[in-house]
C-alpha cells in the first residue's frame, strides 16, 4: 500500500518534532547553567517536560490511525537525534564530530528497517 500523505501521517511527525524540543530542554538545557540549584532544575525541567507530554500523547494517538507503534517510536528517536544534534551545537556549544555523523547514520539505517515491508 502506497504512504498517503494525511493529517494522521503528518501532524504526529510535526508533534512529537516539537515535543522532543521541550524534552531535550527538560533533559539537558540546565547543563547551560550549572551553577543554579539542582532542585530548581528539577522543577523547571518537570514544568518543560509537561508541554513535551502535552504533544507527544496526542501525537502517538493520531499517529496510531497511520503507523504502527515500533514506527511511532523510531520517528521518535530520529527526530530526537536531529533534535539533539542542533541542541547539543547551539545552545550548549559542542561540536559534532565525524564519529558522531556515521553512528547518527548507522542509527538511521537501522530505523529504516521498520518502514519495510
Amino acid at each position: 500500500m502506497p504512504f498517503a500523505f494525511s493529517s494522521a501521517a503528518v501532524y504526529p511527525i510535526l508533534m512529537l518534532l516539537a515535543s522532543n524540543v521541550f524534552m531535550t530542554f527538560a533533559w539537558y538545557g540546565h547543563l547551560k547553567h550549572k551553577g543554579s540549584a539542582i532542585w530548581i532544575a528539577i522543577i523547571t525541567s518537570w514544568g518543560i517536560a509537561f508541554f513535551e507530554y502535552c504533544l507527544a500523547v496526542p501525537a502517538n494517538r493520531i499517529g496510531s490511525e497511520v503507523y504502527s507503534t515500533a514506527q511511532l517510536k523510531t520517528i521518535q528517536e530520529v527526530i530526537t537525534l536531529l533534535v539533539f544534534s542542533g541542541f547539543s551545537v547551539f545552545w550548549l556549544g559542542e561540536n559534532l564530530t565525524w564519529n558522531h555523523a556515521i553512528g547518527f547514520a548507522l542509527i538511521a539505517v537501522g530505523a529504516s528497517f521498520i518502514f519495510r515491508g
